[in-house]
């Protein structure tokens, strides 16, 4: 016996439940219809509170540190350092007379400037100050022409001969070991009183210096260069004057602010020992009668001496400098 299976349909309206509307039941279907997120979201993928899913999800970062930089140091003009230079200076002369018109810096001792400078008027106007600025001035670049020139040349030679380099090599070193100034009486002895001592124990001073300077750049020429340049057909002498001499410049010019300071050292130690003439001289005549005023003088004048001669031979390395790039 078969039973005959219909499909049916089961329909349960909303009229079906007791107590129910039709139209009640249905907006409150609609309330009571849980949220799902298509419909708290708008068009943007943004919700109703305007936060973004992905950046609720995204784990907050702390604030990254900025970069370190390196600390900027601003130049000051060349204005503004010379009259912190001049600053200091009249803050030291200033506190100077001060200290001795107090009595708290012995005037016998270390003078005080306002005697310095009478002193100086009397120096320059009355003295012999040009004829000693001009001797001493005189002496010192004669010896660091001289030394220079004759000891770079020295240095150069060594080039021609590794043998001859390795047998006179000691000796200047030795020469150089030798505290030069100890030598100077015997050299005022040998060359008199006059301005030619001065200028041979400036010229001891500045030669050994430029010497070694100079053998350390022939050491230092490239032995590839050598190579090429005899590979090309040329000989000692074009190899010489071509690559040694032009390689060696640098290291001749760079040593000649350090020589003009040695020069002047030997020049004074010079005249110390035994002068006619020259600021040495007048520094020891006035040690010899108490003139703390003159000394003073004479040292200040020395002074300003080697800063114009410093000066001058900084300008010219430069110069020569711009001469090799170029």
């Amino acid at each position: 016996m078969t039973i005959p299976q219909t499909s049916a349909k089961l329909e349960i309206s909303d009229s079906s439940w007791p107590g129910s509307s039709p139209s009640k039941t249905g907006v409150n279907a609609l309330m009571s219809r849980p949220s799902t997120s298509a419909d708290s979201k708008d068009v943007d993928g943004r919700d109703k509170r305007g936060h973004d899913d992905a950046e609720k999800s995204r784990p907050t970062k702390p604030a990254s540190k900025p970069p370190r930089r390196l600390p900027v140091q601003k130049d000051w003009p060349t204005s503004a350092i010379v009259a912190a230079q001049i600053g200091i200076l009249i803050a030291i002369v200033a506190a100077w007379e001060i200290g001795a018109a107090t009595g708290f810096i012995d005037k016998f001792f270390w003078s005080h400037p306002s005697a310095i400078y009478h002193t100086l008027t009397i120096f320059f106007t009355t003295g012999d100050a040009f004829t000693d600025i001009a001797f001493t001035f005189r002496s010192t670049i004669l010896g660091f022409l001289i030394g220079t020139f004759a000891g770079s040349a020295l240095g150069l030679s060594f080039w021609w001969s590794k043998n001859y380099a390795a047998i006179v090599q000691p000796y200047i070193i030795c020469f150089e070991s030798l505290p030069k100034l100890a030598l100077a009486p015997l050299i005022v002895l040998v060359f008199g009183i006059g301005i030619a001592s001065k200028i041979a124990i400036a010229t001891a001073l500045t030669l050994v210096v430029s010497a070694l300077t100079t053998f350390a750049g022939v050491k230092a020429v490239d032995p590839d260069g050598e190579k090429l340049f005899y590979s090309l057909g040329a000989s000692r002498l074009q190899v010489f004057r071509k690559l040694v001499i032009p390689s060696c410049l640098p290291w001749i010019i760079s040593v000649l602010r350090v020589n003009i300071g040695l020069a002047l050292t030997g020049a004074i130690v010079g005249e110390f020992i035994a002068s006619q003439h020259g600021l040495g001289r007048a520094i020891i005549y006035a040690g010899q009668t108490y003139d703390i005023a003159l000394v003073w003088v004479a040292v200040s004048v020395l002074s300003a001496l080697a800063v114009v001669m410093y000066v001058t031979v900084s300008w010219i390395e430069r110069m020569l400098h711009k001469g090799i790039k170029g």
